[in-house]
């Protein structure tokens, strides 16, 4: 998904159609209907991005985390973004903020500090392995988790989730639409996201693509979407005349569309897209969305 610093609250499905283990949320400021928040990164703007807090923090909220999957050197699947140490870790010697996951072991990367470069009230913070992530989530459906793969082993993921139980739990989270036509014929209970970036041309393009396989595994699909002046005709890029057309489609096939506003935390732009057709968002700004589509529901049923 985005490789920017973005909370990314990516699977807001408001009817969850395809959303076969889509749970109530009760949580604080949570909405009356299914609505599933997935938080870029585990919540990488309210709290250390891919750590335990980050993830309890947006279960609480009701969010789904998402997790980048990195493995180390002798074979450890863990919780990181970055392909090297260059900007999270507080405790690396500069000769090494080039090296990455891979090049650690287990036990050297548990040593990293990944909490502090987000204040100090979070220093301590360490990499998890994604099984402590399991963990958490055994014994309560209503935690979802994005699985964002970076530099994993299939065949060893699909290990951990069949030995905590979480196969239903679990949103495999792709551009490349041949995994998840792959990864749904291994886990067919799991959701699926194909996420979409580029021009309108190249939109349409991938779109093409997909429609000819008649865009079968995708559960949700992602457009990223660029925010402009909110008080002109159309602000967003691609083209609200484009938005809506996906929009139709996907819900005609059953697939929540999903939306991600770049950097945008004014909640005009949520309502608008709301509008267009969006069922799910990404966003840097979870209480800033929440919002919004709360109002946005309360005067729809007026």
């Amino acid at each position: 998904m985005r490789t920017g610093e973005v909370l990314c609250l990516c699977l807001l499905a408001v009817g969850c159609r395809s959303d076969s283990v889509a749970q109530k949320v009760e949580a604080p400021g949570s909405l009356s209907a299914p609505f599933h928040f997935q938080a870029h990164r585990g919540a990488g703007i309210a709290r250390p991005e891919n750590t335990i807090e980050s993830f309890m923090y947006s279960w609480r909220l009701g969010a789904t985390p998402e997790a980048d999957l990195r493995t180390t050197k002798d074979g450890v699947i863990v919780c990181f973004h970055d392909k090297t140490l260059k900007r999270i870790p507080s405790n690396v010697p500069a000769d090494r903020k080039k090296l990455g996951i891979k090049d650690l072991t287990f036990s050297e990367v548990r040593k990293l500090e990944v909490g502090s470069f987000k204040g100090k009230q979070f220093a301590g913070e360490r990499v998890p392995a994604v099984s402590e992530v399991f963990e958490k989530m055994k014994g309560h459906p209503e935690r979802l988790l994005y699985l964002d793969i970076k530099d994993v082993d299939l065949d060893r993921l699909f290990d951990l989730i069949h030995k905590y139980g979480v196969e239903k739990q679990v949103i495999f989270a792709t551009s490349r639409y041949e995994l998840i036509r792959s990864w749904k014929k291994r886990l067919p209970q799991s959701l699926t996201l194909l996420w979409m970036g580029g021009t309108e041309k190249q939109l349409s393009e991938k779109l093409e693509r997909v429609r000819e396989a008649g865009f079968k595994g995708i559960t949700h699909l992602q457009i990223h979407v660029k925010v402009g002046d909110l008080e002109s005709d159309d602000p967003f890029t691609p083209s609200s005349a484009f938005l809506r057309k996906v929009a139709k489609e996907l819900k005609a096939r059953g697939i929540v569309f999903q939306v991600l506003p770049w950097n945008c935390s004014d909640p005009r732009a949520y309502v608008k897209l709301l509008e267009l057709g969006a069922e799910s968002f990404a966003t840097d700004y979870p209480e800033v969305t929440l919002e919004a589509v709360r109002e946005y529901r309360k005067a729809a049923r007026r």
